[in-house]
């Protein structure tokens, strides 16, 4: 990998790490990246979801507010996240790679309506929050195990996948909600990439990259992502999503 594809990788990797702080969308900037320079398909997916982890846990860490009083719901579902992380990752490795490429277009297009469908979803939500459960119940827990899953796999807007769950079945506000979403985003992340580090191939300098900016990027979105015009946010996202179907199908 070259000075230049390293500095894209990273940049791209800043972008991930503030979108995922905000959105949960991030993966569809660096894998697509990752891609664009010449790195295989599924290890360009384990790579990412490496790099990522650093740039989850300071986004985490910038809602440290947020997080007061949801330890015990944190605990409790994130064993889902782990356990769901788990049986994606190994799907990820033990499944044909063809069949890696055939599914990641449809979940790349399934991420992608995700982040349209985003304003939709929180109006919803809102309207929803009276009527809310307090505690999730095993509803939640199986939807937070089936996102975890999803996320082990592949994980491009598990995030936004989690917002809609904790939303729909918590009594809480969106900012708690989405604390909560970057926590088990973080498990999901971390569970399935110290499985990918023990067996499967790994692109270190693509990790590298990828980490370096995931940091950067998860430290200004938990305080600057707010400020970001969510049109034009989802608008890049979706752009992006769009070009790397396109690499996947034709390149």
């Amino acid at each position: 990998m070259t000075g230049w594809e390293l500095a894209a990788v990273w940049a791209a990797g800043a972008m991930a790490g503030a979108i995922n702080a905000v959105v949960g969308s991030g993966s569809l900037i660096t894998f697509p990246t990752l891609i664009a320079v010449g790195v295989d398909p599924v290890t360009a997916n384990v790579s990412n979801t490496i790099g990522l982890v650093p740039g989850s846990f300071t986004a985490a860490h910038g809602y440290r507010p947020e997080l007061e009083g949801q330890r015990e719901r944190l605990l409790r579902l994130g064993l889902a996240s782990g356990l769901g992380a788990l049986i994606g990752g190994i799907l990820l490795l033990f499944l044909d790679p063809a069949v890696f490429r055939v599914v990641v277009v449809a979940l790349i297009a399934l991420a992608c309506v995700l982040v349209l469908v985003q304003p939709m979803l929180n109006r919803w939500l809102a309207e929803r929050r009276e009527h809310a459960h307090p505690h999730g119940g095993v509803a939640l827990w199986l939807g937070v195990l089936a996102a975890g899953v999803y996320g082990g796999y592949f994980g491009a807007a598990q995030g936004v996948l989690l917002i809609g769950l904790l939303g729909s079945f918590l009594d809480d506000h969106l900012q708690r909600v989405n604390a909560a979403k970057n926590v088990l985003a973080l498990i999901v992340n971390a569970v399935a990439a110290v499985l990918f580090v023990l067996v499967a191939h790994v692109d270190w300098p693509a990790v590298a990259g990828v980490a370096l900016g995931a940091v950067t990027g998860g430290f200004l979105g938990a305080r600057l992502g707010r400020r970001i015009p969510a049109p034009l946010l989802r608008g890049i996202i979706v752009c992006v999503g769009i070009a790397a179907i396109f690499v996947l199908v034709y390149g």
